[in-house]
């Protein structure tokens, strides 16, 4: 039978994400809709073992929805890995009546969502938020479509520069082992070559690919190398090798780094978070407990959290042909 619920906590916990503010207003606004409590953790984990609780109402979410990052901050907890740990925050979430939790965050989030769920029978469900777009069942994660967007807008720029010294760059966005990032931004801004985990070039089909850009009368070149790439140790040994073999080059680095996490989150991050936080709340008012929520053909759906922990994100197989069409 299922838990009646009056109080839903929510936090966020790994890597923060454009989206994550607005999907906080969703639930809290959703909740105060329905006529429940809702109290925001701060510092996940860390913060639910110590009791780090306040309550929200639809006003103390007021302008968040154009934020980037987390109201709620973030932290990772060590002791939320272990036994003690998790029954720690159990004790600290039953002494605040909070009988229903709503997770934003990646895989490890729902990890241990899906652990703490199952030792202590306590209704959970995920919101997926990260830029690397690498959970399973569903097509965007929150920040996803931002971060594609600021990456898109630094490649336009560093174009400008390739293209007035003839230069060659390597830009390194992350996507940690996945390459949703490095393949979309990469078709979008016009890369010459895309290097993503999925498909391993090799050094000489690089070499090939430059070549024959450098023939075609191409005086500058973009390279988007997903983080995860395997074909070099890191991308400035890929520099070196191609200074090496390519003199006619002049190669420069750019690592975007954490920018992609930043800022104001995109029109689609906002709506999504909106869709996914109303839906968090309303499955688990309905007895639904132990999945995330996701896009699937442009529809909110549920999937188990065991599925989304231990199923693989694809890349998108039309996109890579296009990609090799539009490098030619």
């Amino acid at each position: 039978m299922a838990k009646t619920i009056s109080k839903l906590g929510v936090f966020t916990s790994g890597g923060d994400s454009p989206g994550m503010n607005a999907a906080i207003r969703s639930v809290v606004r959703t909740c105060a809709y329905h006529k429940i409590q809702c109290a925001g953790i701060y510092r996940g984990y860390e913060g639910m073992i110590e009791g780090d609780f306040v309550p929200m109402d639809a006003r103390s979410v007021k302008d968040i929805i154009n934020r980037g990052g987390t109201i709620l901050k973030s932290a990772r907890s060590d002791e939320f890995r272990t036994k003690e740990g998790r029954k720690k925050a159990f004790d600290q979430l039953t002494e605040a009546g909070i009988d229903g939790l709503v997770a934003i965050g990646g895989d490890g989030t729902f990890t241990g969502a899906m652990i703490f769920s199952q030792e202590f029978d306590f209704p959970v469900m995920g919101i997926p938020g990260t830029i690397d777009n690498d959970i399973f069942g569903t097509s965007h994660t929150l920040g996803y479509d931002t971060a594609l967007n600021t990456v898109v807008e630094v490649i336009d720029k560093i174009r400008d520069t390739a293209s007035s010294h003839n230069r060659l760059f390597f830009i390194e966005v992350m996507g940690r082992d996945v390459g949703h990032i490095a393949l979309n931004a990469g078709v979008g801004a016009g890369a010459e070559e895309i290097l993503i985990p999925e498909e391993d070039l090799g050094l000489d089909r690089l070499l090939e690919s430059l070549r024959r850009s450098k023939s075609s009368g191409k005086s500058s070149s973009i390279v988007v190398v997903a983080e995860g790439d395997k074909i070099g140790k890191n991308v400035f040994e890929l520099k070196d090798y191609v200074e090496s073999h390519m003199s006619e080059y002049e190669v420069r680095v750019s690592v975007l780094g954490h920018m992609q996490r930043g800022g104001s989150p995109s029109c689609f991050d906002r709506v999504l978070a909106s869709r996914m936080g109303v839906k968090a709340v309303e499955s688990l008012l309905e007895g639904k407990t132990d999945f995330m929520v996701g896009l699937i053909n442009d529809k909110i759906a549920l999937t188990p959290l065991a599925k989304a922990v231990k199923g693989k994100s694809d890349i998108n197989l039309e996109l890579l042909r296009v990609s090799e069409i539009m490098t030619t």
